[in-house]
């Protein structure tokens, strides 16, 4: 046997390489594409440019709007979503959620007073992905959840469109979270003017190890008087006789509540409710001169830190028995400052975190 050492043939096959190169190059020259496409398709770019060769058969570029798919076809349709394992890319770790978010359609919620409406409804559906498994079909769960939409929604509701999506992905964990802006007629401070006050909602549906827990989240969006500033501006007139304002902001507060279990139904009205009892001075909507000027007057009698907000709020969801674990987020958006003070406030483990989302406050934001 002769054994040629690699760096004595480089040489040697790059001239065998250019010669089988430049022999495929002169038949391309009287091979007909067809012939060309036949032997490999992928040889039209080794060839010179002026050879206008294209792939055989030759693709239709109409869209067949009367190609119907049958279950075979169906069949042979590839799935890499749902390949083998070998399929995976990166660690092989299981995955805590996995899914989509913010698909949108319009569901219809129950009101206290018994009436329904139809909202917008923004939902995000994801499940636990085991190791072992390359991904999931994530049209599973727009399916699940479309198949309960015309149902007037609660939490029963949402817990079969779960059940069927866990069943469908065949996973341990999920979770469905619902996001909307809710509705309520609010009347004026003095005027008896009456405006629609909108609240950012969000129903949350967990299942984790076997146990599911029934979250909702609203934004409550209020005034916050700054207590120093009040004080320092009535020693300026009452020692100086020098016209003074106590600064005051627009506020939001994240209401985070666990809806305990075998109780009766938390409304929508009765967490805004309960947040309104803690902190009076909620935005207005219909404004004339008297309820600007009862404004005024409402925040001077209830100036608030942005800790006393947060205690003020816990106040309120500790009186309340339907309610278990909470959280309290707290953002008075400074107009003194130019930056923000900010609380956080939690009850039980549902909610206890080490980290936050570093733009967790950001998101606070209310943009009218």
């Amino acid at each position: 046997m002769n054994i040629r050492e690699t760096n004595m043939n480089k040489d040697d096959d790059h001239s065998e390489v250019r010669a089988a190169l430049d022999l495929l190059r002169t038949w391309a020259t009287h091979a007909t594409p067809t012939e060309v496409a036949e032997l490999d398709p992928a040889i039209a770019r080794l060839l010179p440019q002026s050879q206008d060769l294209a792939n055989y058969p030759a693709l239709r570029r109409a869209y067949p709007e009367d190609f119907a798919v049958d279950q075979a076809y169906r069949d042979t349709l590839p799935d890499l979503q749902n390949g083998p394992e070998s399929l995976i890319k990166g660690a092989k770790q299981h995955i805590q959620h996995v899914g989509i978010s913010n698909f949108r359609l319009p569901i219809r919620f129950h009101t206290r007073d018994n009436g329904d409406l139809t909202l917008e409804t923004s939902v995000t559906g994801t499940v636990s992905l085991e190791a072992e498994k390359k991904g999931i079909n994530m049209s599973r769960i727009m399916r699940s959840y479309y198949k309960h939409a015309e149902r007037t929604f609660s939490f029963d509701v949402i817990e079969a469109a779960l059940d069927d999506y866990i069943t469908d992905l065949e996973s341990f964990d999920a979770r469905i979270q619902m996001r909307f802006s809710f509705p309520m007629k609010v009347p004026s401070l003095r005027s008896g003017l009456e405006g629609y006050q909108y609240y950012d909602i969000a129903l949350e549906l967990v299942e984790q190890g076997g146990v599911r827990s029934k979250i909702m989240h609203l934004d409550y969006v209020y005034s916050s008087t700054c207590p120093c500033s009040l004080e320092l501006s009535e020693h300026a007139r009452a020692t100086r006789q020098q016209l003074a304002t106590p600064h005051s902001q627009r506020s939001v507060a994240r209401i985070s509540i666990e809806i305990l279990p075998d109780q009766n139904i938390l409304w929508f009205e009765d967490l805004i409710d309960l947040c309104r009892q803690a902190v009076s001075t909620e935005t207005q909507v219909m404004v004339k001169r008297e309820d600007e000027q009862a404004f005024a007057e409402l925040n001077a009698a209830n100036p608030i830190f942005v800790e006393d907000a947060a205690r003020l709020f816990c106040q309120a969801m500790q009186s309340d028995g339907r309610i278990g674990d909470f959280r309290v987020i707290a953002s008075h958006q400074e107009s003194l400052h130019s930056h923000d003070a900010v609380s956080i406030l939690t009850e039980g483990d549902t909610f206890a975190a080490n980290s936050l989302d570093p733009k967790l406050f950001s998101t606070l934001i209310h943009v009218g």
